[in-house]
């Protein structure tokens, strides 16, 4: 057995330091090149910030603590170009294309993708004549629905909101045709069956304005429980199936290893990338932030949509106590305001940190198969998953369990170096702790801590050669060293795993301490 050391709550090993242990085997076998990862524009009643960037300014783009490359917005139907549709005027709230401008730009300049989804086209195009979702006792109980004699008229509209956000700065590179179509609501909304969309895409989406928008994709509906019978009805058509280029859903009520899964199978078989594009799992917990356990099963939700062939996940608000940021706001509870700790305006939360091990590490990686051994008891409550990203080599474990486990690791190369990423708890100081790897001689077999109730990322440096790494560090007077991370960036001040280059061309991964 190779020596491996970890410094992870000050221990070190060179042999099993738990009584349990179990075994992953990672293979050469590879899946979907993951996107990325993201959140919806807005915060309260789906209202979107305004001119209050702060919440993209923390979470979007290479340099920030979390790393999400993917911003969802609402194509609000009360906007047609420059003109406010009268019969919406009664919202309080700023539902237009421009709420979302601030927070769009931001992220597009930080490298990201911003994408619209429509809750419903404009009233005027239904037959209920509202953009509401017509399941209200003030509406009739009249189910909304696109016109047949308007089907012409919808990606006309959706040209109207690519073209105002390029307008104003902001080249869209995605739109979807319908939030949950499958969900008959009270708020804005709008319903489709399968057969319905096949329609409208069929024979209308040759009118979204790909010309004029190079580089925009069309997004399927997004249904409630990522209902595979909507995405298959486009995959099987293959008129339709030319003009999807991303099949979305939500996952309401339906673990990712369900449909998600099922809806992915056809979307691989023609390219197509799978989207989860909203969910949220602890939004009614009260006055509380979401507990250590209910993060670490949000960390198994990314995990299991990364297993089910997932490309993109977008979870549901940005800002809320249950989320990433926080929003300083009480909420009601009995007809009584209650204020809720540790939820301040403006503030990364533990959540958002969970997400970063994911946001920051698979976004551009290509997953790779995993055999975990069976497992019984409770360390069937363990997850894995493992991806490649040029020459890194990357697991993710979660442990939902009160033991601390060794993970005894098989891995398709040999590896030289790394470092373990562990949140362990919902302090600040618990979360995404940074220890080195050390190896002593490239392997592929290691044996690494993992502690109980944790969710741990494995970064590894894949071997290029024994030979060419002796060779490397015999190099003589190299010249002086510069620092980059991982993504190519200079660093004034290296910290952590970085790439150190030389003036002769040499190169390395090292661990550098403060």
């Amino acid at each position: 057995m190779n020596k491996v050391i970890t410094t992870i709550l000050a221990l070190a090993a060179t042999t099993a330091i738990n009584a349990a242990s179990v075994t992953l085997t990672v293979k050469d076998t590879r899946y979907q090149t993951v996107t990325g990862f993201g959140a919806a524009c807005c915060d309260g009643a789906m209202c979107p910030f305004g001119n209050d960037t702060n919440p993209v300014k923390l979470l979007y783009g290479p340099t920030s603590k979390i790393g999400l490359n993917i911003m969802r917005m609402e194509i609000s139907p009360n906007f047609i170009g420059d003109v406010i549709v009268p019969e919406w005027n009664n919202w309080d709230s700023p539902y237009d294309w421009k709420g979302s401008l601030p927070s769009a730009k931001i992220v597009k300049q930080r490298g990201g993708i911003v994408f619209g989804t429509p809750w419903s086209p404009p009233g005027e195009y239904k037959t209920n004549g509202s953009a509401q979702g017509g399941n209200a006792d003030n509406q009739g109980k009249v189910k909304a629905e696109l016109r047949e004699d308007c089907y012409d008229k919808f990606f006309p509209w959706l040209n109207t909101f690519l073209a105002y956000m390029k307008k104003n700065g902001v080249n869209v590179d995605a739109v979807s045709i319908q939030n949950e179509p499958d969900w008959w609501v009270s708020y804005s909304g709008c319903l489709y069956t399968p057969e319905q969309q096949l329609k409208l895409v069929k024979e209308n989406a040759h009118m979204l304005d790909r010309e004029t928008y190079p580089g925009v994709r069309l997004i399927s509906a997004e249904p409630l429980g990522f209902d595979p019978k909507y995405s298959n009805k486009l995959l099987n058509d293959s008129i339709a199936r030319q003009q999807i280029d991303i099949i979305a859903g939500h996952i309401y009520g339906h673990p990712p290893l369900g449909n998600l899964k099922s809806a992915s199978i056809l979307a691989n078989k023609h390219g197509k990338e799978i989207w989860m594009t909203e969910h949220s799992t602890t939004d009614n917990i009260g006055a509380r932030l979401p507990s250590w356990h209910e993060q670490l099963i949000f960390a198994e939700e990314l995990n299991e949509c990364m297993l089910a062939g997932c490309t993109g996940y977008i979870y549901w608000y940005m800002r809320a106590h249950w989320a990433f940021v926080g929003t300083g706001e009480p909420i009601e509870i009995d007809g009584k305001k209650v204020s809720i700790p540790g939820n301040t305006k403006n503030k990364l939360l533990p959540r958002a940190y969970v997400l970063s091990h994911f946001a920051k590490h698979v976004t551009g990686s290509t997953r790779l198969a995993t055999t975990p051994t069976k497992l019984t008891g409770e360390g069937a409550a363990m997850e894995y998953s493992a991806y490649i990203k040029g020459d890194s080599l990357i697991v993710m474990a979660i442990d939902t369990t009160k033991t601390a486990y060794d993970l005894k690791l098989t891995l398709p190369m040999k590896v030289s170096s790394g470092v373990h990423l562990l949140s362990t708890g919902n302090e600040t100081e618990n979360l995404c702790q940074e220890q080195p790897i050390v190896i002593d001689e490239p392997t592929d077999n290691l044996v690494l801590n993992m502690p109980a109730r944790s969710l741990n990322t494995y970064i590894f440096m894949i071997d290029q050669g024994s030979a060419a790494i002796k060779d490397q560090h015999q190099t003589v007077d190299a010249g002086p060293a510069v620092y980059y991370d991982l993504h190519g960036r200079r660093l004034d001040t290296p910290h952590g795993l970085c790439i150190e280059r030389h003036a002769d061309g040499s190169s390395r991964k090292v661990y550098l301490n403060d």
